[in-house]
């Protein structure tokens, strides 16, 4: 040591004494308030309850007073899913339900899945048959959809909620340790060994007696969701086999007494700590080895126990063994080489694995895997995997192809809670979203349906002609819709290098247009997109999306400029009055004069011309808004101005018409404003933070560029 290394060493020894004297917590001491913080968030009582420890008997008790401790794998599964309740909702003439746990409640939304509840319906029907035991809990679930489908997201959900719930006291489960000497022998209780695979504490049980125990645990179970009954399946792990056949013939046959040496213990799945949770990635196909999912030989102990078919001189630790009591998920299923998949055909049907050197393993467990197009293509193609596919049963898993779910899947990464320091402009968020479901569905085949409309019909809008019948046979006749199409991760880079390009860094602001020149440059070298005509069609889209988002903003500039709330109201009054004259052939009593005077067909007729109601449909459109306002007071709702959409626009539009000469757009695009105007543009602008979310860069942006089209002389702008 240096002098000057001593020096400072002592230095720091007498500051450290100098705190200390002073009463300041030393620099290896937590501070008080935060270790309180701490220990105010650690439930002592609920760590004691998931670290339970009793003896085998005491776990007797815990049985015939909560028989569903002894459920299967799926049956937990299932459980866990409905555990948080599900909520029902009809559309389009389909009885629809969505199951909240997809919502994400474990990670406050971070993997939750929107636009799905289809495909989510699917799998939890099959996972209600499985737990029932219908025999679909002997095959393999198989996810099937396109790159960035959430495929992953939901095998992880479930991963997820089923560590989750065996956390809760209705997910409880048990395993059991082997209290014997150090060589797993009779003689000191002093070592604890594990059950490998942490199994059922009742597999114990000598099977003549099995029978009559299940029968009268399942006199009192009472499943919470489902119907199906407590089995208790299989036999013991060979290690556990070989413990408990060793301890039978040294205690004579006494049962009681090898129970003696069982601790049972209260177990929490882990995919962290490899309890009841697997997953298994495949690696290069040279470097595959089947014991990475049963299991392999321990080398060390095979001098200490002589054999290596001596089952503790192996390690069950391989993904299907660690998985036991749970799931296991193959990522990528169908590029396992063959030998994998062959033992995955046994532990589908039969709920067995083949250790090496050692007979047939009974596991319990759910076996979920996921895959891609091409990669099912090639497993329907090949004629050797006829059994594969057999044990399989496939569930699609398409893109979302709702408006309103496509924005929330983004909102969860760039929306307000998440980003704070960058203004994201109204609508960024909507046209990327909105791009992303037109390049998923396909054409209609229904004359004088566009794209975009279909799209709309798709998010609920009410499209004149077209009802709940019409929309339903939109998607039958497009039964790959949403198998194809732009991924939601190429979207989300696309708006993550329009937030940090140098424009939005020096504006601290996003807008659409920014979103929109990011997605069409990107489309030049997206790594999944070969096909140069698939690419102008991409761009095509673009441009629909583009002319859609004018509209939009548009119409906000013209709601801004007449946002007078009762004049719409009065206009709307006058509108209904004149039209319910009309269709009943009755005349309207003037307020004013006291006299009845004819229906105002002036103003009917200017109102609907707004929403392009031709002369020879005015009839029609009347009738229709009677009709919807007779359905609503039977169903004991009242009509408002804005109850009916395309009438809230119509009147909207005529009110802007009435009122837009109060104020001079295309003097934005000038460099002379007067006061007075810019006074009114001050609160046309005002109204526009307030009403859509716009922050003052924004909506003068949006204002400068709704003049523009203006001063052009566009037809819709007029």
């Amino acid at each position: 040591m240096n002098d000057f290394t001593g020096v400072r060493l002592q230095s720091n020894l007498s500051e450290r004494h100098e705190r200390m004297g002073t009463g300041l917590p030393s620099e290896g001491t937590p501070n008080a308030d935060l270790a309180s913080l701490i220990d105010s968030r650690i439930d002592r009582t609920k760590f004691g309850q998931v670290h339970w420890e009793g003896t085998f008997f005491d776990y007797l008790a815990i049985a015939e007073r909560n028989p569903s401790v002894l459920r299967n794998a799926y049956q937990r599964v299932f459980d866990a899913v409905m555990s948080h309740g599900a909520e029902r909702y009809r559309l389009f003439k389909r009885d629809c339900i969505r199951y909240h746990f997809f919502s994400d409640p474990f990670d406050q939304g971070a993997d939750a899945i929107f636009g799905l509840d289809s495909a989510l319906m699917q799998l939890v029907d099959f996972l209600r048959s499985a737990a029932e035991g219908y025999g679909t809990d002997k095959r393999i679930l198989l996810l099937h959809g396109p790159v960035g489908s959430s495929k992953s997201t939901i095998a992880r959900l479930l991963k997820k909620g089923i560590e989750h719930y065996s956390r809760t006291d209705d997910g409880a489960l048990y395993t059991f340790t082997w209290m014997l000497d150090e060589h797993c022998g009779p003689g000191e209780k002093t070592h604890e060994f594990p059950c490998p695979m942490h199994e059922e504490p009742l597999l114990l049980v000598p099977r003549e007696a099995r029978a009559d125990l299940i029968a009268k645990l399942n006199e009192r179970y009472t499943p919470t969701f489902g119907g199906g009954k407590l089995k208790l399946q299989g036999e013991l792990d060979p290690f556990c086999r070989k413990i408990h056949a060793d301890l039978m013939r040294h205690y004579g046959g006494d049962w009681r007494k090898v129970m003696e040496h069982i601790k049972v213990r209260r177990v929490v799945l882990s995919e962290k700590d490899r309890i009841g949770i697997g997953t298994f990635q495949p690696k290069d196909e040279k470097n595959q080895d089947s014991t990475e999912l049963t299991g392999d030989i321990n080398y060390r102990k095979i001098a200490l126990f002589g054999s290596d078919s001596d089952p503790r001189a192996f390690n069950f630790d391989g993904e299907l063994n660690i998985a036991n009591r749970g799931i296991c998920e193959f990522i990528e299923v169908l590029k396992l080489d063959v030998a994998f998949l062959y033992d995955l055909l046994g532990a589908s049907q039969e709920h067995m694995i083949k250790p090496k050197k050692f007979a047939q393993t009974h596991i319990d467990e759910m076996i979920i895997g996921h895959t891609n197009e091409p990669e099912y293509r090639r497993l329907q193609n090949n004629e050797m995997m006829e059994a594969f596919r057999d044990r399989t049963i496939k569930i699609d898993i398409p893109y979302n192809i709702r408006l309103d779910d496509e924005v929330r899947i983004y909102a969860k990464d760039f929306g307000p809670q998440k980003i704070k320091n960058i203004h994201i402009a109204p609508h960024t968020l909507e046209v990327a979203a909105m791009w992303a479901v037109l390049t998923r569905l396909e054409e209609p085949k229904k004359a004088g349906l566009t794209l975009l409309q279909k799209m709309k019909l798709y998010n609920g809008m009410a499209i004149p002609g077209f009802t709940e019948e019409s929309i339903k046979e939109l998607k039958e006749e497009a039964i790959r819709e949403g198998m194809e199409g732009i991924s939601p991760r190429y979207v989300q880079d696309k708006i993550s290098n329009a937030m940090v390009s140098r424009q939005s860094i020096e504006e601290r602001a996003v807008n659409p247009f920014m979103v929109m020149n990011e997605l069409e440059n990107g489309l030049s070298h997206h790594s999944l997109l070969n096909d140069e005509d698939m690419k102008k069609r991409y761009k095509e889209l673009l441009a629909v999306v583009k002319e859609e988002y004018e509209d939009i903003i548009k119409g906000e500039v013209q709601r801004a400029i007449s946002a007078d709330e009762d004049a719409v109201k009065r206009l709307c009054m006058n509108y209904i009055e004149s039209v319910r004259a009309y269709t009943q052939k009755e005349k309207v009593k003037n307020k004013y004069t006291g006299k009845d005077d004819e229906p105002d067909e002036r103003l009917m007729r200017s109102i609907e011309e707004k929403i392009e109601i031709p002369d020879s449909r005015k009839d029609d459109f009347r009738q229709e808004i009677m009709n919807y306002i007779g359905a609503l007071s039977l169903d004991g709702k009242k009509f408002e101005y804005n109850t009916n959409a395309r009438l809230y626009r119509a009147l909207e539009l005529k009110l802007f018409e009435d009122s837009r000469d109060t104020i001079k757009l295309k003097n934005l695009v000038s460099s002379v404003v007067d006061d007075e105007t810019q006074a009114k543009i001050d609160v046309v602008k005002q109204r526009m933070i307030k009403q859509f979310g716009y922050n003052e860069t924004s909506a003068t942006d949006v204002l400068n560029y709704v003049a523009s089209i203006f001063a052009r002389g566009d037809s819709k702008g007029k």
